[in-house]
């Protein structure tokens, strides 16, 4: 008889399997065909999907399966917080061999729970089947006042762009992973920093209360924003894009985590938190008497990295050198095709 750990999903079936991941759920919640959610009737519902492939997204070799829970849910409420929306819940739509162990997918269900229960959000409801290989697609919903949904397409030449945090520090976890030996000159603190923003990111969903209160008496809120989740610059350069505007992003004022340097080249580090992707870190552009206050208190590392102009051009420039500019290009970002 297999032990718990070596036990296959088809050695206990579709439905034994559901039978072990219902107390994943809110309790009560699952057992019908769809789930039903209670909205405030003055709120608008916010929907969000995404797919997670074993290969493309996540691998054995950097991530645990309760890692790739954690990772697939962050994603999603990043999603949310993107457009100022607070989370009601999750449904999950998993695609897995038979071949694959129970305890793998417990596992990573244990990795959503964990990362849900930090905002107070549970799995209400999903679907299995079987297939060739791993991919988990979750499908999150929340909801915002219609007056505070953040758009992308709602930037104007003038406002300040805001990163709420560090950018580079998932990519260059990443390579810890990887390259273990390029880490000599980091202490365990570090390196451990690195990789768990790599494995386990944090959406920025406690950026929202803060933006309330600093806009408190205005009857409507203009913001434009999105995650970084695919690098920085291409956060910029899809705001920029969908509010027909440009930017002017000054290189010396990105905040990159102060490790980067004892780990890579300069303008290596630069790339990392231009391109690096998977900070989950929110890209704001708000007026500038809004973004100064929202910096500081925020703190760790928020910053006002640049202005939205007129022009089309989006520009990484160096105010201490002359003539010292680059153009920022989407196509530089991660693309799946």
């Amino acid at each position: 008889m297999n032990n718990k750990s070596s036990l296959l999903i088809r050695d206990i079936g579709e439905q034994g399997l559901l039978k072990k991941l219902q107390p994943f759920c809110i309790p009560g919640m699952v057992g019908d065909d769809a789930a039903v959610l209670e909205t405030d009737p003055h709120r608008s519902l916010v929907i969000t999907t995404d797919v997670l492939v074993d290969g493309v997204h996540f691998s054995d070799r950097t991530t645990t399966p309760a890692d790739v829970g954690w990772r697939a849910v962050a994603a999603n409420l990043s999603d949310l917080a993107a457009m100022g929306a607070s989370p009601l819940g999750i449904t999950v739509g998993l695609s897995i061999p038979g071949n694959l162990t129970v305890s793998w997918v417990e596992s990573l269900y244990q990795g959503m729970s964990a990362c849900l229960q930090q905002y107070q959000t549970g799995i209400v409801g999903g679907d299995i089947c079987r297939s060739e290989g791993i991919s988990i697609a979750i499908t999150a919903f929340g909801q915002v006042f219609p007056t505070q949904i953040i758009k992308r397409s709602s930037a104007q030449p003038g406002d300040a762009i805001v990163a709420t945090g560090c950018h580079g520090a998932s990519r260059a976890g990443l390579e810890l992973l990887l390259h273990p030996e390029i880490g000599q000159q980091l202490s365990d603190r570090e390196k451990s920093y690195l990789i768990q923003t790599h494995q386990r990111p944090k959406p920025r969903l406690d950026v929202l209360p803060i933006i309330w209160e600093i806009f408190n008496s205005d009857s409507a809120i203009r913001i434009a924003g999105m995650d970084s989740s695919d690098g920085l610059a291409d956060a910029i350069a899809q705001i920029c894009h969908a509010s027909s505007v440009g930017a002017k992003i000054d290189r010396n004022l990105i905040p990159i985590p102060p490790t980067l340097p004892k780990l890579t080249s300069a303008e290596q580090a630069l790339n990392w938190a231009l391109y690096g992707g998977e900070d989950f870190e929110l890209v704001l552009c708000l007026p500038l008497e809004k973004a100064q206050p929202l910096v500081e208190r925020l703190g760790n590392y928020a910053a006002i990295i640049g202005t939205i102009t007129k022009d089309l051009e989006i520009l990484l420039v160096d105010p201490t050198q002359v003539d010292h500019q680059q153009v920022l290009l989407l196509s530089k970002g991660f693309q799946h095709f």
